[in-house]
C-alpha cells in the first residue's frame, strides 16, 4: 500500500470512530432523559466537536483525491450494541450513562494515539490530529469528572 493510500485509510478510521462517537453521545442524550438538561448541553458540543473532526479529516482526505468512507467502525458497533444491552439491564442513571461515554472517550482516545504514532503519515497530518486529540483528551477529562462526581 503507498502512503496516500495508508494515509486515507487511517483517516477513515478516524471518521469512523467520530460518527461511533457521535451516535454514542445522540444515545446517551436520549437515555439520560429529562431534568439532565446540563449534560445533554456537554453531550451535543461534543457531537458538535466530532463534527467538526470529520469535516477536517474529510478535508484532508478529498485533498488525495478520495472519498470519504462515511460508516461506523465494528468496535463502535459493539460499543454501541453494549450500550443498548446495559440499558436493559439497568436503570438510566446518570453514572452508568457517565460510564458507558467514557468507554467511548477511552475508544476514541486510543484511536487517535495510535494514528498519532503511526510512522507512515505525513507530520503535517500529525498535526491535524494532535490539535484535535488535545479537544478530544478535555472533554474525556471532563466526562470522566462528571462521573466520578455523579
Amino acid at each position: 500500500m503507498n502512503n496516500a493510500s495508508h494515509t486515507v485509510e487511517v483517516l477513515n478510521d478516524l471518521v469512523n470512530i467520530n460518527n461511533d462517537r457521535i451516535n454514542g453521545y445522540e444515545k446517551a442524550t436520549k437515555k439520560i432523559g429529562d431534568g439532565h438538561e446540563d449534560l445533554k448541553a456537554i453531550f451535543t458540543r461534543i457531537i458538535g466537536e466530532s463534527h467538526h473532526n470529520k469535516m477536517a479529516l474529510g478535508t484532508e482526505i478529498q485533498t488525495f483525491r478520495k472519498d470519504i468512507e462515511d460508516t461506523n467502525t465494528t468496535s463502535g458497533d459493539l460499543h454501541r450494541t453494549w450500550l443498548s444491552v446495559k440499558a436493559f439491564f439497568t436503570s438510566d442513571n446518570e453514572k452508568s450513562v457517565l460510564e458507558e461515554c467514557e468507554t467511548g472517550e477511552d475508544a476514541i482516545k486510543k484511536a487517535y494515539t495510535t494514528a498519532i504514532e503511526d510512522e507512515e503519515l505525513p507530520a503535517y497530518v500529525k498535526d491535524i490530529l494532535s490539535e484535535q486529540q488535545q479537544k478530544i483528551l478535555a472533554s474525556h477529562n471532563e466526562i470522566k469528572a462528571l462521573r466520578d462526581a455523579a
